[in-house]
């Protein structure tokens, strides 16, 4: 699969995975209303079928990633949470993206 689609497939898995955690943050912390549950549940399930369309191990696929969630989740808090990252949650980023990209590209026999 080419790394950019791969990318944009990981990228849309996190932002559904973000969503499916993040509404029922919002129900129990937040005092949201209960039928946040409905949608999380629908977002929580797209994230688990689109890590399904990697053709490559499901270990690898898992630990690559994780990489694009944390870049993903720390671009929620600044976006929706209005929390600027800091440069440690940057630099983090950068460390996790790097782990991504040795998973992603390493020569496989």
């Amino acid at each position: 699969m080419p790394l950019l689609h791969t990318t944009l497939l990981f990228i849309a898995t996190a932002i559904a995975e973000v969503v499916g955690c993040y509404l029922p943050w919002l129900w129990l912390k937040k005092d949201g209303s209960p039928w946040l549950l409905l949608p999380a549940a629908f977002s929580l399930a797209l994230f688990t079928w689109l890590l399904t369309l990697h053709p490559t191990a499901a270990g690898r696929t898992y630990a690559a990633y994780g990489g694009v969630y944390i870049v993903v989740a720390l671009i929620w808090l600044w976006a929706v949470d209005g929390i600027r990252p800091t440069a440690w949650d940057l630099v983090g980023g950068v460390v996790a993206l790097t782990g991504m990209a040795i998973i992603m590209l390493a020569p496989r026999s």
